[in-house]
């Protein structure tokens, strides 16, 4: 049997061959970072993953900023493990509804 490597973004998932695309995006929609997956990875999994990828450089000198203020996910992402990461708390993570 043929096994997709770990670096490809192909999987198998329910309804056959599948990938996955995690985003992390501002307030204005507009896309950060983007990672690919197979479809059968998990979200919450990747959580971490993408935020470390955020880079938001400052207007004049010194590092850019990899820390978000706050964090909008859906209850996939509402891990004890996310919520940790996301410590301390002036860092949040919100789901609607």
């Amino acid at each position: 049997m043929f096994a997709e490597p770990r670096d490809h973004g192909l999987g198998r998932s329910r309804g056959g061959f599948s990938t996955k695309l995690h985003l992390a995006v501002e307030q204005g929609q507009k896309p950060m970072t983007i990672m690919v997956t197979a479809g059968q990875w998990g979200d919450s999994p990747q959580f971490e993953s993408v935020l470390n990828k955020v880079r938001v450089p400052r207007i004049g000198p010194g590092r850019p900023r990899v820390r978000p203020d706050r964090v909008r996910a859906d209850k996939a992402y509402a891990s004890g493990k996310n919520r940790a990461y996301l410590w301390p708390p002036r860092d949040s993570l919100h789901h609607p509804g």
